[in-house]
């Protein structure tokens, strides 16, 4: 396993974390960026790197870094800056190419955030990877269909989608980004997804591929409040002002059922509230 090639489209707060895991692991890894100036650097860390750009069409060495065994698509899909139409342009580009490249294994980094949230009347707030199958369900219409045009290259090709929960962890500090601020929303459970477990299960499904959509999220759901006060408390932000919603709040809890029981994936940090944090 360690002799093949991975590459990696989109070396950011998970891509570059998981190409230097991948080369400690003794993998050949390739990763893009969109400037030329990070490339020494990440070269210089044992990363075939790359400069390409999806506008969304890709400019930049997609030829070579689709000379790999396995392609992991790790591209933001920025719909609030670009539209809903931008990133599944993107990946159309993406698929057209890889239909006519030796890749035999593809890994698309999707997002929970596919699911709507549940109202609050609903018994049941626990969502799976079988609730979102249909467009219209979708809460976040351009990875729904980018999700769809990466399925459409099995079953040619292994193809696996992680959609993970809320990243968190080093400098992604929760407190920072509700400090002073009014937040109604305490009691909800958080969905989140450390950066370090996020490596983890990224690389558990490079060097065992399987086949599906998974949800990659901490097994525990503490409530917002206890997450925000801690974290204030831990790094000096103030605390936000915790008020009553003027209603019940839909919400969600996102399971993952179905990756524990492919990959049996032991979490370094289970619980939100033990997550490890640094500034």
């Amino acid at each position: 396993m360690p002799n093949q090639t991975i590459s990696i489209i989109g070396l950011g707060w998970i891509g570059l974390p998981l190409a230097e895991n991948l080369v400690a692991e003794e993998f050949r890894v390739k990763g893009s960026v969109t400037s030329a100036e990070k490339k020494a650097t990440l070269r210089e860390k044992g990363i075939d790197t790359y400069q390409l750009q999806l506008n969304p069409e890709p400019i930049g060495d997609l030829d070579t870094l689709l000379q790999t065994d396995t392609l992991v698509i790790n591209v933001p899909p920025k719909a609030g800056k670009f539209g809903d139409t931008y990133h599944p342009q993107q990946i159309q580009f993406l698929t057209d190419a890889i239909q006519n490249s030796p890749v035999r294994n593809v890994l698309y980094v999707s997002s929970t955030s596919v699911y709507p949230d549940i109202s609050a009347d609903v018994a049941n707030h626990v969502v799976r990877e079988t609730d979102v199958t249909l467009l219209d369900h979708s809460a976040a219409p351009a990875l729904f269909q980018a999700e769809d045009l990466i399925r459409g290259l099995s079953p040619d090709r292994l193809v696996t989608i992680v959609r993970c929960a809320g990243l968190m962890g080093y400098d992604r500090i929760p407190g920072k980004y509700v400090a002073g601020r009014s937040v109604d929303s305490g009691r909800l459970p958080v969905n989140y997804l450390h950066q370090d477990d996020a490596v983890g299960i990224l690389t558990a499904l490079i060097q065992q591929p399987i086949s599906g959509t998974f949800n990659a999220v901490a097994p525990e759901h503490p409530a917002r409040e206890a997450i925000y006060r801690k974290s204030c408390a831990q790094f000096g932000y103030g605390l936000p002002t915790f008020v009553e919603p003027k209603g019940l709040l839909p919400y969600k809890i996102v399971s993952g059922q179905k990756l524990d029981e492919a990959t049996r994936y032991i979490f370094k940090y289970s619980d939100p509230l033990q997550f490890f944090y640094k500034r």
